[in-house]
């Protein structure tokens, strides 16, 4: 599976969203002003990719245009533009690394190679196992707690090759690891401790 490759994978039958999630998409199309209730299609894609086990089929595509009445090409420029979208099959734990410059300054090359040659895969490729799909992507947002991957829906932060070959394996071995900063500082707090405010009490005058 080729990174650069948008040609959708054929569909698998028709789709159709389960009641739950035909409540939850009601709920989007809920949000949004009569006339407007086409801007409920990227959470619907969403709805449709979890469902379908992490990808968007042609006939999932068609369903979310017909459920929004809008064309089907719109719905097909959406999907295709954004990363979050996958238009082919991916893995059952989806490793999307982080690459963008502060990433790359603090070492996600490192975390990409360490990925590569634990999984014996490239960027863009899936395991034979279906276990591992990998990529590349723009930045996520966690500059701070650079270098990361979002695997799923979690984030995983203050990477290095060593973390990132622990998440991995405990992955493969049906664990669930701790999301958030792999060094061990708290949220986004400064990496060498507290600086400032280290005392509630303020110096008496």
């Amino acid at each position: 599976m080729s990174e650069t490759d948008f040609t959708p994978a054929p569909g698998n039958g028709p789709f159709v969203f389960t009641p739950e999630n035909e409540a939850a998409a009601k709920k989007h199309v809920a949000k949004y002003p009569p006339g407007r209730q086409q801007s409920a299609v990227m959470p619907l894609l969403d709805l449709a990719q979890r469902q379908n086990g992490g990808w968007l089929t042609e006939t999932a595509i068609r369903y979310i245009a017909g459920y929004l009445a809008m064309p089907e090409i719109r719905v097909w420029e959406v999907a295709s533009f954004y990363t979050m979208y996958n238009l082919k099959p991916v893995g059952r734990h989806f490793v999307q690394v982080c690459t963008t410059t502060p990433c790359w300054l603090r070492g996600s090359a490192d975390v990409v190679s360490a990925c590569e040659k634990h999984l014996g895969i490239h960027v863009g490729e899936t395991t034979k196992d279906g276990l591992f799909t990998l990529k590349s992507v723009e930045c996520l947002g966690a500059c701070v707690n650079a270098p990361m991957m979002q695997i799923g829906d979690e984030y995983y932060e203050d990477l290095d090759a060593d973390s990132t070959v622990k998440i991995l394996k405990a992955l493969a071995a049906g664990e669930v690891p701790k999301p958030g900063p792999q060094s061990g500082r708290r949220t986004s707090e400064p990496a060498g401790g507290l600086t400032t405010l280290t005392s509630l009490n303020p110096p008496a005058e």
